[in-house]
């Protein structure tokens, strides 16, 4: 649960989540900006290079950089540079000052923190007045050399012992901090993992998703932009049972109606790009979302609305689900929509999830093995595509493989085929899936090998409905992931 500091000015101060301190890199006030469009709840200016103008000079940059994005400004081991540029609050090391002291300089409004190795060190910090405490290393770290790491198994012995928020840091990353958030970090200090990530923001986008797994349910909120299925297995129904059933929000705009059933498409009525982008203000100007999970778009003119507005927006977390076809042959995808989605959403898209005809059309590569949905994956990570999902559904042998590349490596995933022909739904229901584990709190890795157990029990439990494809079954999909 998370735990709140002591109110000091009538205004809610709040330490948690992502907890962003500065480097002695280039660039430093651009690479902050685009951090905090990814979500940042306090920085902590440390300063150990620049003389004491140019700190003052670079602190007033940052201070309104905060103002601008309502982050709490800490500056670090200087409490002459936090009085002059009024900031939050200052963060002392164990030997860099005495909270009493900066309690007494600062006054009674300000945010004070302490480094702290030990739970001995955090409750006598906690005695001498600190609003919260910095609690460390989890994992080495390469931003200074690291003498104690309590890691999360230290960090879970303060649980219960100390009364204000724990800041733990050293070493953490995406793929780490959930371990370290569960041990009841409230919040987390990421140096390197941040600025020197190819897209701050980004980066910081998917460290503050993980922070949804301490909240009640629904965990996360999901914005599908899709058609809408009249036979109720894929498309806007399938994405929203999905989505529900695995325990989040989800919100929806149509970008489309089809007269559907289990047999196939009839009709398509797409639906003009304004009542789109009219649906897309109204979720996104009101409801806090997490991700966005695109599907069927059918038009270049709705494609290109949806590509506006998740710009507009600042949308980080986008699953991009190319729908081009459905299951009886008919195009949901237009010739130009194709043109339009190739080159503005995918460069949006932090995933992409094309089965193997849709990434063959995408790219022109054919594939008929695991080598060619490689190359095929490499070259819509070219396209701008941050990850890239090939899923091998269409191919024949007794396990089905999708493959991972994220822009370095690839990785495998794996489950045994399950022959039914009441597959009518699939990718609409993986897509939706990721971005629900995702919109809670799992990192990529973990939220696609929960995805692919669910995806595969649907597919195991579907049912004989319609005189076509049935539909995969959400209900006891869910039902069989949640039982131990």
């Amino acid at each position: 649960m998370l735990k709140l500091v002591v109110d000091h000015s009538g205004k809610e101060r709040r330490i948690a989540g992502l907890y962003l301190i500065t480097d002695q890199g280039e660039r430093l006030v651009e690479r902050v900006r685009d951090a905090f469009s990814g979500g940042v709840n306090l920085l902590q200016y440390r300063d150990k290079v620049r003389g004491p103008q140019e700190r003052l000079e670079v602190g007033r940059e940052l201070k309104e950089l905060c103002a601008e994005f309502q982050v709490q400004f800490i500056v670090n081991d200087d409490l002459e540079l936090a009085i002059a540029l009024d900031a939050d609050g200052v963060h002392l090391g164990q030997d860099d000052g005495d909270p009493a002291a900066a309690r007494a300089a600062l006054g009674p409004k300000k945010l004070i923190g302490v480094s702290t190795h030990s739970l001995q060190e955090a409750l006598a910090a906690q005695a001498a007045g600190a609003d919260y405490v910095g609690f460390g290393a989890m994992y080495p770290t390469g931003s200074k050399e690291v003498e104690v790491i309590p890691g999360p198994e230290g960090l879970a012995l303060l649980k219960g012992k100390l009364q204000i928020p724990v800041v733990a840091i050293g070493g953490i990353a995406r793929d780490n901090a959930c371990t370290v958030i569960d041990a009841g970090a409230d919040a987390c200090a990421v140096i390197s993992s941040v600025l020197s990530a190819r897209s701050p923001g980004l980066a910081a986008a998917e460290l503050s998703l993980l922070f949804n797994r301490c909240g009640a349910a629904p965990r996360g909120a999901v914005l599908t932009v899709a058609g809408s299925d009249s036979g109720g297995g894929a498309g806007i129904q399938g994405d929203l049972k999905t989505i529900t059933v695995l325990g989040s929000y989800g919100a929806s705009a149509i970008s489309a109606l089809t007269a559907q059933n289990t047999r196939g498409v009839s009709s398509i009525h797409p639906v003009p790009p304004a009542f789109l982008a009219e649906q897309i203000d109204a979720v996104l100007s009101d409801l806090s979302i997490d991700v966005v999970k695109i599907g069927m778009l059918f038009s270049p003119e709705n494609a290109a609305i949806l590509a506006d507005k998740l710009t507009a927006y600042g949308m980080r977390i986008v699953v991009l689900d190319p729908v081009m076809s459905a299951k009886g042959g008919m195009a949901l995808l237009e010739d130009e929509a194709l043109s339009v989605l190739k080159r503005r959403l995918i460069p949006l898209s932090y995933l992409l999830t094309p089965n193997i005809p849709e990434a063959e059309r995408l790219t022109g590569v054919t594939i008929t093995d695991a080598a060619g949905m490689e190359l095929a994956a490499r070259a819509l990570h070219l396209m701008g595509a941050r990850n890239v999902l090939v899923k091998g559904g269409h191919m024949t042998e007794g396990v089905v493989t999708d493959i991972l590349f994220d822009g370095t490596g690839f990785t495998r995933f794996t489950a045994p085929r399950v022959l039914t022909r009441n597959t009518h739904g699939t990718g609409c229901t993986l897509a939706s899936a990721i971005a629900s584990f995702l919109a809670q709190g799992e990192p990529l890795p973990s939220a696609l090998v929960k995805a692919k157990l669910f995806i595969t029990r649907a597919i195991k439990f579907a049912q004989p409905l319609g005189k076509g494809h049935g539909p995969v079954n959400h209900f006891l999909a869910a039902k069989d992931q949640a039982e131990p």
